[in-house]
């Protein structure tokens, strides 16, 4: 190209140097011999004067003009270049791999072909249904679907009356992977009711990803289908054909074959040797009863079905005189019919206000297997850019899966369904494991699935549901709780150990699950919400206080109970791990702190100024003592020091800010040993890190500093040096610490004793 100046320019002679050498640099750029010039330092040119001369080809400032090879387009085209060719491909499969993938991978549980098959056909039965009211096609009666198992010839047969295939649309949806009828056609019907602005309401369609027709290849070495479509009753039936990875063919049938009607499907599975167990009649039934008992349509299963009838008993009437009555005898009669698996109806998907409470019981009974009559239940469903229905249930007595296992994995809790079908009930995300007692169905057509259907992703669309799920169940827990009476009691002793794991776990709905957990208390009787803890305080206390021991007698007993006899405070029981582990992450409660009695320094009874003051003046008293208790002790005691709480008891054993009362050592030390680490020394020596308080007031302290002051700068007896040991292990017993050296302690106490 060229540029031209036409104009008379007034240059500064840099300037015009400067322009020049773009030119030159231009040419020599583009000028394919000339590449050892192409260098813009070479010329002493900046980088952006570089950038100039590559972007003009050539320049003339009244002179030759320079020109560069015409290869781009410029402000004077002179030559277009050439088009570019661009092709285009498809991407290419491999057809028996893709089948592979498909037969082995997507499945890792061969039962679920019957699932799959069964949807299928039940989406069949459901598009001539609408089809029949929609637009008038076929009839929508004897809808159903029928499955035949043939040990003899080892033939698996699922035979519907939906709407059928034509030979097109077998070569559309069964030659072509991951086609999916089903999904064409709700997306066709949607596309149609945005037109009318209307809803889709009787429309429950199933299919989605394409694939699960090809499951039957989990079973069955070879499928046929024969099928009549109803777009088509004139063309007859088609039969096609297939074996795994090596294409398929469609003939044309009449005959016995043919199908009989207006439409539908005869699928025949010819099972491997492998899968013969699919022929049997009884496991056919268990399937269909597991995955497809919400169908909408009847699942029928060829069976043996054995009557008792009254006949006439010829050998007894024989020898009857007359006038006597005839004598009946019942007789077995055995037939083969196709006997109904799904008479149970999905409540879940009908509104709660038109199902009893005998319905909802019958449904927990028969779907959990259960015996037990729940205690209270929820009934509800979301809509908006999440939907999906539920009914969730609590339990009236301890699951027996989670007796042994409070999180048994293989516990079944949540059973999901995707519009009817049952997918599993393994989803540990759909709701958290301290909900592992509720049970329950959740039917959602959002819910992210891999193709399989096996696995649930993560997502928000998860996170709704389980969010939502929470909170209608800390709801089905209130309602107990203001009902109040034996089912509140019995909901607190069968489940009340998953509330606090709840709150241990689950720091969105801590504070929430904090109003329902319930604990043993120093006022005896049932158990004790911390609300109505809070609603007997004692005018002036601003804490909720608890100790913690293996039982309510080893708490009863426990020194930290001083600190609160002279102000007659209650205080919780923390008589598991469990209990004490809550408490410690909930913190407070209605804006109360919760407060450790076996702490060194106790929140609203060892911090007030005056208590402080009296505690200085008695350690000075003593400080002879404290002393002689720290270096006697050694490093079974991180100090010693006066108590002004203690009352009756002559000494404790407490912990500081951040210590570990001993049932929470003994708690760690036992789940160190359960994970195999039967070596840690979890807790260390007898009251590591413990500080040892006594009771200036009590005798046995008393005397202790009388024969220490009476020793004077010399020696303490042996009796003082039992002493102080015999005070440390009562302290340490009392306290719920384990003795560490019961030899130690059994001589002290036969010496005492002599």
């Amino acid at each position: 190209r060229d540029i031209v100046v036409k104009r008379p320019l007034v240059l500064a002679p840099t300037m015009l140097r400067r322009v020049m050498l773009t030119a030159c640099v231009a040419a020599l750029a583009l000028a394919p011999s000339a590449q050892a010039f192409t260098a813009p330092a070479m010329l002493g040119l900046r980088p952006a004067a570089a950038a100039t001369a590559r972007r003009f080809g050539s320049l003339r400032v009244g002179g030759p003009v320079l020109r560069a090879p015409r290869v781009a387009t410029g402000l004077r085209m002179q030559e277009a270049p050439p088009a570019v060719e661009v092709e285009k491909f498809e991407f290419q499969a491999e057809v028996s791999r893709v089948m592979d993938i498909i037969i082995n991978s997507l499945y890792s549980d061969k039962d679920v072909f019957l699932r799959e098959l069964v949807s299928n056909a039940a989406d069949a039965c459901d598009k001539k249904r609408f089809l029949a009211v929609s637009e008038g096609k076929g009839a929508a009666d004897n809808l159903e679907v029928r499955i035949t198992a043939d040990k003899e010839r080892k033939l698996l047969i699922i035979e519907d009356a939906g709407v059928g295939l034509t030979k097109e649309e077998m070569i559309a949806n069964l030659g072509r992977i991951a086609q999916s009828g089903t999904k064409q056609f709700s997306e066709m019907l949607k596309a149609k009711e945005r037109k009318k602005k209307d809803g889709e309401d009787d429309m429950n369609l199933i299919g989605q990803f394409g694939v699960g027709f090809y499951s039957g290849f989990l079973v069955a070495d070879k499928i046929t289908v024969i099928s009549k479509g109803l777009n088509d009753m004139e063309a007859g039936s088609h039969k096609w054909e297939s074996e795994a990875g090596s294409g398929y063919s469609i003939t044309k049938v009449e005959g016995d074959e043919e199908i009989t009607g207006e439409s539908g499907t005869r699928l025949i599975l010819h099972l491997r040797e492998d899968a013969e167990e699919y022929a049997d009649d009884f496991k056919v039934k268990k399937l269909v009863q597991r995955y497809s008992e919400f169908i909408n349509f009847p699942i029928k299963v060829w069976t043996k079905k054995t009557t008792y009838e009254q006949e006439d008993d010829e050998e007894a009437n024989a020898m009857l005189e007359e006038g006597e009555e005839r004598k009946m005898k019942t007789v077995p009669k055995t037939a083969e019919v196709f006997e109904v698996q799904n008479s149970q109806k999905p409540l879940w998907m009908r509104p709660p206000s038109k199902v009893t409470a005998e319905q909802y019981e019958e449904f927990y009974k028969s779907t959990f297997k259960a015996f037990d009559t729940p205690l209270t239940l929820s009934h509800f469903s979301l809509e908006g850019q999440v939907e999906f229905r539920a009914l969730l249930y609590v339990p009236g007595q301890l699951p027996f899966e989670l007796g042994s296992d409070m999180f048994d994995s293989k516990a079944g809790n949540m059973r999901l369904y995707v519009k009817r079908v049952f997918i599993n009930d393994q989803f540990q995300e759909l709701c958290p494991r301290w909900l592992k007692f509720v049970k329950g169905v959740v039917d959602s057509e959002d819910l992210p699935l891999n193709v399989g259907r096996e696995i649930l992703q993560k997502s928000s669309v998860l996170r709704v549901v389980s969010r939502r799920i929470v909170k209608k169940s800390l709801d089905m827990f209130k309602d107990l709780k203001d009902k109040g009476g034996e089912d509140w009691k019995t909901f607190n002793n069968n489940f009340g150990k998953y509330l606090k794991v709840g709150i241990i776990e689950d720091t969105e709905n801590r504070e929430e699950i904090g109003n329902f957990a319930a604990f043993k208390s120093s006022k005896g009787g049932d158990l004790t919400t911390l609300d109505q803890y809070v609603s007997r305080m004692k005018e002036g206390q601003n804490f909720i206080y608890f100790v913690s021991g293996d039982s309510e007698a080893q708490c009863e007993m426990s020194p930290a109970m001083d600190k609160v006899k002279d102000n007659g405070y209650e205080v919780l029981f923390c008589t598991e791990p469990l209990d004490e582990l809550a408490l410690i992450e909930l913190r407070s409660f209605d804006k109360k702190d919760l407060v450790d009695l076996a702490k060194d320094t106790v929140a609203g009874i060892d911090d007030n100024e005056e208590k402080k003051e009296e505690k200085e003046v008695k350690q000075k008293d003593l400080s002879k003592v404290i002393e002689f208790l720290q270096t006697t002790l050694g490093d079974k005691v991180s100090k010693a020091e006066v108590s002004i709480s203690l009352t009756d008891s002559p000494a404790m054993l407490a912990q500081g800010e951040y210590g570990m009362s001993p049932q929470m050592q003994k708690y760690m030390k036992a789940r160190a040993t359960a994970m195999g680490d039967s070596s840690a020394d979890v807790t260390g020596p007898i009251g590591q890190a413990s500080v040892l308080q006594i009771n200036a007031e009590h005798a046995i302290v008393k005397q202790l500093k009388a024969e220490l002051e009476a020793a004077g700068e010399g020696e303490a007896s042996e009796k003082a040096s039992r002493t102080a040991n015999l005070l440390y292990h009562v302290a340490a017993l009392r306290g719920g610490y384990e003795i560490t050296d019961p030899k130690e302690f059994a001589t002290l106490v036969t010496e005492l004793m002599g």
